[in-house]
């Protein structure tokens, strides 16, 4: 099962950490010759050289998600299109809406929200004129669907980016592109391992019907659905990978 993976052109956003870098490392072991592209070059070269030496295909690309000229020229170097584009790259930050300031609602919002779309317009008009399908992936989040206290930009942009999942699953179907979005739940990275130490974090996780915070490893079989022809006539929806939690008790 998804064996056409191999061979396959994916870029992911967001590389340098977390769940991109691992998003990474999974195309990779199955063969796929992976873009890795972030705003801190120096993290995602050193990961391709790991993945190098293992024997897979990778490049490390500079990219401000925030700025379409960074976007024109990533996609004007590559030498074909990406078959799969991971759009990944995300910041949350916690504050209250009374004390959230305009820079910082701007600043996730165009992260989270219009960097995707701009990603997701340059991949697709790539596509397009080459006549070829693909599979756009949008790492979005639980909070999307149910919201949180001290997350009022970062929800928003999060729901946002489901709905406009949907909006360009709704315009691209006609040309073979399928776009979903990924919403995982509370998993564990190097950010918030210190976080979910602490009895605030403690008592967070006892809400998550399967008691424990999911692992990156969990998110594979549903990144790799939803990327690959396994997943061929899904399109335009929000898959979670949470626990349970989001259907916990109210």
């Amino acid at each position: 099962m998804f064996d056409d993976i191999r061979g396959k052109r994916v870029l992911i956003t967001g590389a340098s950490s977390g769940l991109g870098q691992h998003f990474a490392r999974l195309f990779a072991q199955r063969g796929a010759a992976v873009t890795l592209a972030a705003r801190r070059l120096d993290r995602i070269e050193a990961e391709c050289e790991a993945l190098r030496s293992s024997g897979a295909e990778a490049t490390a690309v500079a990219l401000d998600v925030r700025d379409s000229a960074s976007i024109a020229h990533l996609f004007a170097e590559a030498d074909q299109p990406f078959d799969i584009v991971v759009n990944n790259a995300g910041i949350s930050g916690a504050a209250r809406a009374l004390d959230l300031t305009e820079g910082d609602w701007d600043a996730t919002l165009d992260v989270n929200l219009k960097g995707p779309f701009l990603v997701a317009q340059a991949a697709a008009k790539a596509l397009r004129q080459e006549e070829r399908g693909g599979s756009i992936v949008n790492v979005a989040s639980i909070v999307a669907l149910r919201v949180a206290t001290e997350l009022s930009a970062y929800a928003a942009s999060k729901a946002g980016l489901v709905h406009l999942t949907r909006a360009l699953s709704l315009e691209w179907a006609r040309y073979g592109i399928r776009v979903n979005a990924l919403c995982p739940g509370y998993v564990e990275t190097e950010i918030n391992r210190d976080f979910f130490a602490t009895p605030a974090g403690e008592a967070m996780v006892k809400r998550i019907p399967q008691r424990r915070l999911g692992r990156m490893e969990d998110l594979d079989g549903a990144m790799l659905l939803l990327a690959s022809e396994a997943g061929a006539y899904i399109t335009g929806t929000a898959l979670v990978v949470d626990g349970g939690h989001s259907n916990a008790s109210l």
